[in-house]
């Protein structure tokens, strides 16, 4: 059997004729920027969520840049950001002319770790960026108390956790403000880049908004200094469709999930996802760590399992990040993170049977070390 780690394929095959439909809906109405799709995405999602306020960007790389902008936090100003995480997360920092402070994670949760917040706070401290990694919310109540003890804002990079809940709460309405991913292999995938950010501060929102669009709330009146980063309005017909059917897929992934979790128990060379008591992820990635991950992924490889490694390179130890001064063992667990992730095949169109054949080859595999 040969499983892949995406399949593109079969949810379209799902959605065609409401993707096909809404394709020619799109293409009949003779407006392509920042239409009656986008202001429908716009409301649908903030109601998801549970926010107040929607505002479509081009990504979410844009959706965190947009955010600090906004707060306008910029040079001098630091940003407390995961160690662990991908790069976008430090880059939207570095792109408002702020500067990323790493702090550890949980090794558990692979999360930010409240507790070694406290320590990396500065006079140039203003906000903290919390990432919901893999689609498991990062433990945000002492996060929160942290913030507001010091008069931090509270970014949640909500990328892979659409759906997801913290104490019985989605993503995206947890701080001050989330950014957003629809990249096509999010549970919430466009079929393009997109992004949005949701938030409850009426302010922010309509900022964001006038900076998404070159900084103009009227055409040819520029206020502030913008930039071009417009939810797509054919991305937001699309997205419009897959809203319809995120808690469903979320669902399926769940199921998976499950059966992973139990099959793979008593491999005693894997170290299994860890889900705290007040979490509901939504298995954006099905996440093991091995001790030998380069070898166990090649012999995955070779029984036709097709995996990822999220993430291979800390941030801090990326080319991007070299002027940063922080040198290989400054972050040991990020750095141990990185050598022994390895993500298994999950989506929503993955079938039980090619779950069950993942399980079982990855004990075959685990069993000839």
């Amino acid at each position: 059997m040969k499983v892949p780690f995406v399949d593109f394929a079969s949810p379209y095959a799902e959605l065609k004729d409401a993707l096909d439909a809404a394709y020619h809906r799109f293409m009949e109405s003779f407006w392509y920027v920042l239409g009656a799709e986008v202001e429908a995405f716009e409301q649908e999602f903030a109601h998801y969520c549970g926010s107040k306020h929607c505002i479509g960007v081009g990504n979410g790389l844009d959706a965190l840049h947009l955010i600090l902008r906004a707060y306008n936090i910029g040079p001098g100003d630091e940003v407390l950001v995961p160690s662990n995480t991908y790069i976008a997360t430090w880059l939207a920092v570095s792109y408002a002319g702020a500067r990323p402070i790493p702090v550890e994670p949980d090794s558990r949760t692979h999360n930010l770790d409240p507790a070694r917040i406290a320590a990396a706070i500065t006079p140039r401290t203003k906000a903290i960026m919390a990432v919901h990694l893999y689609g498991l919310p990062a433990d945000m109540d002492p996060i929160l108390e942290i913030a507001r003890a010091h008069g931090l804002k509270v970014i949640e990079d909500a990328a892979q956790a659409q759906g997801a809940r913290y104490k019985g709460r989605r993503t995206g309405a947890l701080g001050d403000a989330a950014g957003h991913s629809f990249y096509p292999t999010k549970n919430l995938g466009a079929l393009g880049d997109a992004g949005a950010v949701t938030t409850d501060d009426p302010d922010l929102a309509e900022r964001i908004r006038t900076l998404r669009n070159y900084g103009s709330k009227k055409r040819y009146y520029n206020d502030f200094k913008g930039i071009n980063s417009r939810l797509d309005e054919l991305q937001a017909a699309f997205l419009r469709i897959k809203l319809t059917k995120l808690d469903e897929w979320n669902a399926r992934r769940q199921v998976l999930a499950n059966r992973y979790l139990e099959a793979l128990a008593d491999e005693q060379a894997l170290e299994l996802p860890c889900v705290p008591h007040w979490a509901e992820p939504v298995w954006h990635l099905f996440v093991v760590r091995c001790a030998q991950r380069d070898l166990f992924q090649k012999r995955l490889e070779t029984l036709g399992v097709q995996t990822l490694i999220h993430y291979p390179v800390p941030p801090h130890l990326s080319g991007a990040y070299a002027d940063a001064q922080l040198p290989l063992g400054c972050l040991p667990i990020a750095e141990a993170l990185a050598a022994t992730v390895l993500s298994l095949p999950l989506g929503p169109h993955t079938r039980p049977e090619q779950a069950d054949y993942v399980a079982s080859m990855a004990r075959k595999a685990l069993s000839e070390f």
